[in-house]
């Protein structure tokens, strides 16, 4: 599936999402500096509590694009047919409402978040979508850009296009709790053999 793409310059490329990726990082060591005060503050030793299980990742592709789906176990790591379409109908979408000149990144689903950015090439402006405690758009370029009419249209557009980036994504994080509630309540067929693919396209 094409999206019309073109080698932009790595190093800028990569500063700049490295630039984008501290702040949020910032953003919520701050928030968890927060949750570590309160807890002190009723007396709670956060240290006690079991440090949780070393976090994996799975990386899949679909239709082109690249999700990295992070988890502890097996079945945290599972992409199911819906999310691949989903996030298939996420691209199109996109390429349809905001730019057909995009060049996408890998989309990143956790327990209780979804981030995913890309690059619009025709202003080689890079955007970021989250729908966690940081949720909301995100847009950053180093360079001067010419501010017309075209390019607010197409800022517009990145903009409305996260509420359908929201509305489907706090979808499939609210499905996989579920699943997830059901298996730890065993209700879930927890002796199901779950096949993984690295590769899978959708037609």
């Amino acid at each position: 599936m094409s999206h019309n793409k073109k080698t932009i310059n790595s190093e800028y490329t990569d500063n700049s999402y490295d630039d984008m990726k501290y702040m949020l990082n910032k953003v919520r060591n701050i928030i968890f500096e927060q949750e570590e005060d309160m807890g002190r503050s009723i007396g709670y030793d956060l240290e006690t509590e079991e440090k949780p299980d070393e976090e994996k990742t799975k990386e899949y592709t679909v239709s082109g694009g690249k999700i990295i789906v992070h988890g502890v176990t097996e079945q945290d790591l599972t992409l199911t047919e819906d999310e691949k379409q989903t996030y298939q109908e996420t691209m199109e979408q996109f390429v349809e409402e905001v730019s057909d000149m995009a060049e996408f990144h890998a989309l990143h689903i956790y327990k209780n978040n979804v981030e995913w950015s890309g690059d619009l090439l025709k202003f080689d402006v890079r955007f970021y979508y989250s729908i966690s405690e940081v949720e909301g758009t995100y847009i950053g370029n180093n360079n001067m850009i010419k501010v017309d009419n075209e390019f607010m249209g197409v800022l517009t557009s990145v903009k409305d296009f996260y509420k359908t980036f929201e509305s489907k994504w706090a979808k499939v994080l609210a499905n996989r709790r579920t699943t997830e509630l059901e298996r730890e309540s065993g209700l879930g067929d927890n002796e199901l053999s779950v096949d993984v693919e690295t590769d899978s396209d959708i037609e």
